[in-house]
């Protein structure tokens, strides 16, 4: 079953208070888990942030409902349901965002945080909880900025391209750009290798590579990867990096997953700029914005 909705879960979440017990979120949240009869597998779906997606929609229902005053919160993490809630259940309405929206303290809260000035609530926009939103739309900012990398990175020469390669290794953690201001490798008897990243200071690790900036819509194969492992036992290498702007065929991945003696990693077009975006490489930060919390230990300890 697909994970419901946050505004799918408002009836759950009072029924599970039905019986006026005060219930710890934990509590509620198993109750969630079984009345929609969800596997490990759509428990361990997560968003953007890495919290699980299940686990943040509960969280949300939870707000909206204390909000409406359908729920109260006695004590920190638990949970009962109050007059307003027992009505909702009794009236057997779809208890939705709208039925929600009668409640004064509800249409404030939820009219501020959407800039919805006409005070009606459309539940075809708020299917997803305000993270989701924000993890979205990330999502959609980051595609268009890959695709624009992508563009960028197209434009370069091999010998670029070889170097940006390098640039984003040391991005990594790989080196520093002092060790490796030699590391793409001459054309002329390179055997197959542009270059070697020196991974720390005395020369103890070694990565080769070997970068194809080849149309997206070309897919490097089993071949191109043999002839690179071909060229790494020729240097006595345990470690390869085949970084390409287009992708593998299966064969490909399957052949580089298979070596034991060495070591070979793929990193495809779409990999490549995610990495990029996610090292700050050809990239500027144009804004920051921090999602906080309750920090649970502040109240916890003595005043």
């Amino acid at each position: 079953m697909s994970i419901p909705k946050y505004n799918e879960l408002f009836t759950t979440f009072l029924k599970c208070l039905s019986d006026n017990s005060t219930k710890h979120i934990n509590d509620i949240f198993e109750y969630c888990v079984k009345t929609f009869k969800l596997t490990q597998k759509d428990l361990s779906e997560k968003i953007k942030s890495g919290q699980g997606k299940f686990k943040s929609r509960v969280g949300w229902a939870k707000t909206y409902l204390l909000k409406a005053g359908l729920i109260e919160n006695p004590k920190r993490g638990y949970f009962k349901i109050s007059i307003e809630g027992v009505k909702a259940l009794k009236s057997n309405k779809n208890i939705d965002l709208n039925y929600l929206n009668q409640f004064d303290s509800f249409k404030t809260f939820f009219n501020r945080n959407t800039k919805n000035n006409n005070n009606e609530v459309n539940e075809n926009d708020s299917e997803n909880t305000p993270i989701e939103s924000i993890s979205n739309a990330l999502e959609k900012i980051n595609f268009s900025l890959a695709e624009d990398l992508m563009t960028e990175i197209l434009k370069l020469d091999s010998t670029a391209f070889e170097n940006l390669v390098v640039k984003l290794l040391v991005k990594m953690g790989y080196g520093s750009e002092d060790l490796n201001k030699n590391a793409v490798t001459k054309k002329t008897g390179d055997e197959g290798i542009d270059g070697c990243i020196i991974a720390d200071q005395f020369g103890f690790d070694s990565i080769y590579t070997q970068a194809k900036k080849w149309q997206s819509n070309e897919t490097v194969g089993r071949p191109e990867i043999q002839k690179f492992l071909g060229a790494l036992v020729g240097q006595g290498a345990t470690k390869g990096l085949f970084i390409t702007t287009s992708k593998f065929s299966k064969e490909a991945m399957t052949f580089a997953s298979s070596q034991k003696h060495c070591k070979i990693v793929l990193i495809d077009g779409q990999k490549l700029t995610d990495l990029m975006i996610q090292h700050n490489l050809g990239v500027t930060v144009v804004a920051t914005y921090e999602i906080k919390r309750i920090d649970s230990d502040f109240f916890n300890d003595e005043f």
